[in-house]
């Protein structure tokens, strides 16, 4: 027999090891097909993110051109100076020039007004893509015939017609056709100001190119198709900035676009990775049972001469193949998903997204099947090695120092692949980490709590409870219990989707409108110094409060701390932040902070000293962006005239509150002659007062820009729907796959069941008793595991508020009333819906089992 085993070791090579792994998986398909469904789901979810991401990345590239109309634009917030109109000049002049703003338009014949962006086009715009109007001719004749293109919501809105008038400032055009898109303006932001198209010569008629005014200035080009535009931008766009220009090209434009939407798409697949993770530790736990009942299968092997590399190497790739059947439809599953996104999202894409199927993608859906499955797998697979056939036939569970070291080895390659993991997908080693560390602290608090609570029945067992209630808490930790695997898949899902819920209602209120009578929700821009008294009249016969009249004043940064904007911009080692070079600051002047500012640094001086100095107040981000700090000069050219401050104060502001925050503040007294405009704030108590003031302010100052704030929030809130949307489709992954461990971890355990129903009703328990213990059983699992999600839910949240959103979180009850009750009753309807037949089972089956 020595001689011999060698021989039959050396002829079973892999494939007699494969066909042992097929045939063993035959017999044990229906278990092994609800180990593969734990990751389909989790999978699908990866996949339809990744390429849809992909697919929206390469739209984004391919659709450049459409988006911006013109192979690059020379943008101006001012009309521009000799310098860059030699350069315009020098690149062969502008193929076509926009002059757009924001401004109130009415209607005349009807009662309606609206905030619209007025967009002058002068030439053969759009050069790639369309404008497309009802009629079609009205895009090409609109120039000639000096008519207005005007959305096509909005002319539904209001009933409006062909052939109505707009009256824009000082000018009424006839309508010449509804504009359905147009390059350059997103489809959802559209619903806050809608685009209005005129003829470039009405522009100056309108009046409404006034001081303070934010006028936008665009010139658009077409390149040489040789023209590198990389190398065009860097070379190019530092002299524009000099020059308070900005060079946009289409392919900067696209690579901007596509980060923004791929880091979303980042935080979408980090999601779905934990519905992923969450089946594999099913998975784990499956397979940890699925062994167990192997052992009698394994020794048999042994005892036919397999070594115990072999029998470990059969269920080995047992679960490879499994995990590469999964991979396969977890693919294919994703791949179909991908094609919903675009009908989620149309209102918030730039683009209109053509799917197709990413090669890389499906191999790496494929791929991370096959390894998910065989890393979490191989921790339950090694106790097969170190144990001999004599434990493994009288089937004793002792596990052997070497296992144990086996063990660790294993989980440290579990975590080093989801670190690998999540950086590939967020190219970012400390985001990585992190997610690795509460990925890490999620479940272990998780399992913390079952532990706890099965060691809390242990020690406080209510004896005095009666028979049903009592049996089943003992089920929570009878030999090959799922508590703790149940409690986590439970938990997880639970905790993504409240964890969302409670983080879109954070967001909506640091959005919300303050309900107090001093919070103002809507704000009048552009009025004149002349005009603000008139205004005031106006808001006040309508019975209405003026809460706030802050003036402002235009004006851009010349030197800091001595050195001029210019000589930063050539020094390559000066870590000043851009923007503050270039943007063209509006500042105010008081005498006091706002409810929506702290002081950090320095002292608030509210009126000008004595000094020739000026002391201003800064907000914390200015000075870490311009790295200033208190006591160092910042000068500022107030269109033409010099003025010369020190940082007196910086001030941390909540930005997130919806009323006019500053960067930079001067003390009254400095800046009252210089050339300004006023913001006047009101606060209106429906939709009729509000339509009727719009009426009636811009009848008489029709340069005047009216924001209902109302509108905003309503935008808000939509942007905000859509997306939760997503990310709680992404998170249901993680309950569905919750839901195929509690059916296989039941299913696993269903044995067990049967011999302790039957033991049960051999002491004389009724099958109503039985179904009882499982209901309360299930009912435990349900509220320990979505009870503990929620709370840890709750926690995070509240942390998010305190330290990210500097807000105080006041939770809602929804997932408390609704997803806690919910996801209970889906528990016990599953638990006891699996469990029917074990109440039905006669004692033979057991008998019949045990003499086998």
């Amino acid at each position: 027999m020595a001689a011999s085993k060698p021989k039959s070791s050396a002829k079973a090579g892999f494939n007699w090891l494969l066909k042992m792994a097929i045939r063993d998986g035959k017999a044990s398909s229906r278990k092994l097909l609800l180990f593969m469904a734990s990751i389909v789901l989790g999978i699908a979810a990866v996949v339809s993110i990744q390429s849809f991401s992909n697919n929206l990345k390469e739209n984004i590239a391919l659709q450049s051109k459409s988006l911006m109309g013109a192979d690059y634009i020379i943008d101006l917030e001012n009309q521009p100076n000799e310098r860059v109109s030699f350069i315009m000049d020098s690149l062969g002049g502008p193929k076509a020039e926009e002059i757009s703003f924001a401004s109130m338009a009415a209607f005349p014949g009807t009662e309606g007004t609206k905030l619209v962006r007025v967009r002058g086009i002068k030439g053969g715009f759009p050069f790639y893509g369309e404008l497309e109007t009802e009629p079609v001719s009205a895009a090409k004749e609109y120039q000639e015939k000096g008519v207005a293109l005007v959305n096509a919501t909005l002319m539904l809105q209001l009933g409006i017609e062909k052939g109505d008038k707009i009256k824009i400032g000082n000018i009424e055009l006839p309508v010449g056709g509804a504009l359905k898109s147009v390059p350059g303006s997103a489809a959802l932001f559209s619903s806050i100001a809608p685009p209005v198209i005129i003829p470039h010569s009405f522009i100056e008629k309108t009046g409404l190119i006034q001081t303070g005014s934010r006028i936008g200035y665009n010139y658009y080009f077409l390149a040489d198709p040789n023209l590198d535009l990389e190398k065009f931008d860097e070379k190019l766009d530092p002299i524009l900035d000099a020059n308070d220009a900005d060079l946009d090209t289409h392919t900067s434009t696209s690579a901007r676009l596509g980060r923004r939407y791929e880091n979303f798409g980042k935080f979408l697949n980090l999601v779905a990775f934990i519905a992923l993770l969450l089946g594999c530790v099913g998975i784990a736990s499956a397979i940890h049972i699925y062994i167990k009942e192997k052992l009698k299968s394994i020794a048999v092997l042994k005892c036919l001469g397999a070594t115990k590399k072999q029998t470990f190497s059969i269920y080995l790739i047992q679960i490879a193949i499994i995990g590469f059947i999964g991979g396969i439809a977890g693919t294919l599953l994703g791949l179909m998903l991908q094609q919903l996104f675009p009908l989620i999202l149309q209102d918030i894409l730039p683009v209109d997204v053509q799917i197709s199927f990413d090669p890389r993608v499906i191999f790496m859906g494929i791929l991370l099947g096959v390894l998910m499955s065989v890393l979490f797998a191989l921790y339950p697979l090694i106790g097969t090695l170190y144990v001999s056939p004599l434990q493994t036939l009288r089937v004793q569970g002792t596990e052997s120092s070497s296992s144990k070291k086996a063990g660790i080895l294993v989980l440290t390659g579990i975590f080093l692949f989801i670190f690998l993991f999540a950086f590939w997908l967020l190219e970012d080693w400390k985001y990585s980490i992190f997610f690795v560390l509460g990925i890490i602290i999620t479940f272990s608090l998780l399992a913390g709590v079952a532990n706890l609570f099965m060691k809390a029945i242990k020690r406080y067992f209510p004896t005095s409870w009666g028979f049903i209630p009592r049996q089943s808490l003992l089920n929570l930790f009878r030999p090959q219990n799922q508590t703790l695997i149940l409690v986590l898949a439970i938990g997880i899902g639970t905790f993504l989707i409240s964890t969302l819920y409670f983080t879109k209602d954070l967001l909506l209120a640091q959005a919300s409108l303050d309900e107090q009578a001093n919070s103002p929700n809507m704000i009048l821009l552009d009025v004149q110094t002349d005009q603000q008294e008139k205004v005031a009249q106006t808001i006040n016969s309508q019975q209405l409060p003026v809460l706030e009249n802050i003036p402002i004043v235009s004006m851009r940064v010349e030197s800091i701390k001595g050195r001029s904007v210019n000589e930063i911009r050539d020094d390559t080692t000066s870590r000043v932040n851009g923007w503050i070079l270039d943007h063209e600051f509006r500042t105010t002047y008081r005498d006091s902070l706002i409810d929506s500012e702290v002081l950090e640094q320095g002292e608030f001086i509210g009126e000008k000293p004595q000094s020739e100095i000026i002391p201003i107040s800064v907000s914390n981000n200015f000075a870490e962006d311009a790295k200033v700090s208190v006591g160092d000069k910042v000068n500022f050219n107030v269109q033409g005239v010099l003025l010369n401050t020190v940082v007196g104060s910086i001030r941390a502001v909540d930005w997130s509150r919806m009323q006019l925050n500053f960067s930079i503040v001067f003390p009254t007294g400095v800046l009252e002659d210089a050339p300004q405009f006023r913001v006047l704030t009101t606060k209106v108590p429906d939709e009729t007062i509000s339509a009727d003031l719009q009426q009636s302010l811009v009848e008489k100052f029709p340069n005047l820009t009216i924001i209902d704030l109302r509108q905003v929030l309503t935008l808000i809130e939509k942007i905000l729907t859509k997306i939760s949307w997503l990310i709680n489709f992404m998170a249901f992954f993680s309950i569905l796959t919750g839901i195929i461990v509690l059916i296989g971890a039941v299913r696993t355990s269903k044995y067990q069941r049967i011999r302790e129903s039957v033991l049960l009703r051999t002491l004389g328990a009724r099958s109503d008793q039985i179904l009882k213990i499982l209901a309360l059983e299930y009912f435990y699992l349900g509220v320990l595991g979505a009870l503990s999600g929620i709370l840890l839910s709750l926690i995070s949240s509240l942390l998010l508020g305190y330290f990210v959103f500097e807000t105080t979180f006041i939770p809602s009850w929804i997932p408390f009333l609704v997803l806690l009750p919910g996801i209970i009753l889906l528990v016990m309807s599953i638990g006891l819906g699996n469990s029917l037949s074990v109440i039905k089972s006669p004692p033979l089956v057991v008998l019949r089992k045990e003499a086998n």
